[in-house]
């Protein structure tokens, strides 16, 4: 049985190592071949990329692009995907370069510069999606595709936040653009098609129990892979009692700070751009995805209101910023009315993976009459916010893509004052609706998804929806909703959470006409409080009902599929 039992689990690795290399292939293959096989040739990679661009919604650019690709070998093809889509991204960041060039408006050459941020982006996770499928040994499967699938949905947002930067820019320059990402936006979610649906097999095969993997959402899952050294300890932090996992190595909250940030002189710096800026220098350029290994690395930062904007770079890692509480303060003024994309008005632009903070404010102080003005704009994977509070007014948090994790925040605005393409779950949290401009409507939730094989969506679980004073005192009221589609595919769930009577009984209202309101994935469930009540809720068909069983696809542990990083923070976190 022994020999059987190794037997199966090798073969089971180096299919599932193959599967995912083809997925992962097909959606950074960016360009056609430029001439056709064989007829001889054909045969068996006629029949893979058939199989391959099958999940796909856009198929003959799925073809097309694999058209040159005359080998089965995973390893080559992953080199020739690599060489393809850094050549076919440089060509479309140097044509931006042209075009800023020619821009005359700030706007314009703003768009553009977020273009450039975003683009080298969307490279970097196509480049450690194929790094990590070269290095696949077949442990932690789910977990796997679960990054691949955060990874490929951040790539089509990326895309879509470098097109919406035009907006309000002068002339076609938008539509350029739009045209110079058209292929690859669609191979984009070619690829993400096909990783979703290689996950979805992998379900209905049921490996965790063919390998006695421990296949519970968040498990260890490990195949073929040395276990690693783990001990059961009971979470701190708010009492809730609940068991957590980690490693042996010190969470977030244990490590000793690296660096302190002082006002008054009595630290390393007076300000955190600096400390941040003296860990980043450190860092190579375009520096490889140091994952869970490394030590994270912490800035404590004394008491005092810290008038600058803080960028933790993509490359840095694990940074952690603790405070002392609402008496630490980063506050900034960028903004939309000043002449700032939206993207870039972030007062803390957290880029960086695995970052985690804890026990500060930020604020965005450019007032409702500022427009679009972040607080917090996070676009790293893996980030942890905890006891922090983040005020603004319009488009306040920016949970732009990847995942997130919130427990008992604080967050405040008027409109779409929590948005982002994201997978965030907040847990414990407060959300403060403010008073806006007369004659402006409130909204809290404006989530961007658009792709239907993307795993995104926004949870609020136990969290409290309420009003500030200010905002009761309006007549007529003010109209509040609990959120809008701001993509077509919109997910937004909350569950077991107090809404205040200011929120209109309608709960939720449209963007732009009718978009989403068929297409998106609304669900409110087991709340309570003067405004859950749904019985005269908007009728759309996005609009679900779901039950006990059903809405635990939503918890923590499901949704995020691995958790494990939110548990290495060391942040409180109910799984379930």
């Amino acid at each position: 049985m022994g020999d059987e039992s190794s037997k199966k689990k090798v073969i089971i690795a180096a299919v599932a190592s193959v599967l995912l290399v083809g997925a992962v292939v097909a959606a950074v293959l960016t360009t056609r071949g430029s001439q056709e096989e064989p007829a001889s040739e054909i045969g068996s990679t006629t029949r893979a990329v058939d199989a391959i661009c099958a999940p796909t919604r856009f198929q003959e650019t799925c073809h097309a692009s694999l058209e040159g690709a005359n080998t089965t070998d995973p390893k080559k093809l992953i080199e020739t995907a690599i060489d393809v889509a850094i050549k076919n991204v440089g060509h479309a960041l140097n044509e931006s370069s042209v075009l800023k060039a020619a821009a005359t408006d700030p706007m314009t050459k703003g768009a553009y510069e977020v273009c450039r941020e975003v683009l080298e982006k969307a490279v970097w996770d196509l480049e450690r999606a194929v790094d990590k499928i070269s290095s696949f040994d077949g442990a932690n499967m789910k977990g796997f595709v679960a990054d691949l699938r955060s990874w490929m949905a951040a790539v089509i947002t990326d895309q879509e936040t470098c097109i919406d930067g035009f907006a309000n820019a002068n002339g076609d320059t938008g539509e350029k653009m739009r045209q110079l990402l058209k292929i690859a936006k669609e191979l984009s979610s070619n690829g993400l098609a096909m990783v979703t649906d290689i996950s979805e097999f992998l379900d209905t095969l049921q490996l965790g129990d063919l390998l006695g993997e421990d296949t519970t959402a968040g498990g260890s899952r490990k195949l073929m892979a040395e276990e690693e050294e783990e001990e059961e300890v009971e979470s701190e932090g708010d009492g809730d009692g609940f068991m957590t996992r980690r490693l042996l190595q010190a969470t977030a909250f244990q490590t000793k700070p690296t660096i302190v940030v002082a006002k008054d002189g009595s630290g390393q710096f007076k300000s955190i751009t600096d400390a941040v800026n003296s860990i980043a220098k450190t860092i190579p350029a375009h520096t490889k995805m140091k994952g869970m290994n490394g030590a994270f690395i912490v800035i404590l930062i004394k008491p005092g209101v810290y008038e600058e904007s803080v960028d933790i770079p993509w490359g840095l890692d694990k940074l952690v910023l603790i405070g002392s509480g609402p008496t630490t303060k980063i506050t900034g003024k960028k903004s939309v009315k000043g002449g700032v994309q939206t993207y870039s008005t972030a007062t803390l632009a957290v880029n960086g993976d695995d970052f985690v903070a804890k026990d500060l404010a930020v604020e965005n102080t450019a007032g409702p009459e500022g427009l679009q003005a972040l607080a917090v704009r996070l676009s790293g994977d893996r980030a942890v916010m905890y006891n922090v509070r983040m005020d603004g007014y319009q488009d306040t948090l920016c949970a732009d893509v990847h995942r997130q994790y919130f427990r008992n925040c604080i967050i405040s605005g008027t409109i779409d004052y929590i948005f982002g393409s994201g997978l965030a779950l907040y847990q414990d949290c407060t959300f403060i609706t403010r008073k806006p401009i007369p004659g402006q409507e409130c909204v809290a939730i404006a989530h961007g998804r658009s792709d239907p094989k993307s795993g995104t969506a926004v949870i609020i679980q136990n969290g409290k929806f309420t009003a500030e004073p200010a905002l009761l005192q309006v007549k007529p009221p003010v109209q509040v909703f609990l959120g809008r589609p701001w993509k077509a595919l919109a997910r937004t769930i909350i569950m077991n959470s107090q809404i205040d009577g200011f929120v209109n009984e309608t709960g939720w209202a449209k963007w732009i006409k009718d978009i989403g309101i068929d297409t998106c994935f609304y669900v409110e469930y087991g709340n309570k409080g003067p405004g859950a009540d749904v019985s005269k809720r908007v009728k759309w068909k996005g609009i679900h009902t779901l039950n006990g069983q059903q809405i635990q696809s939503w918890t923590g542990a499901k949704a995020f599929v691995d958790d494990s990083w939110i548990k290495a923070s060391g942040a409180p976190y109910s799984p379930n």
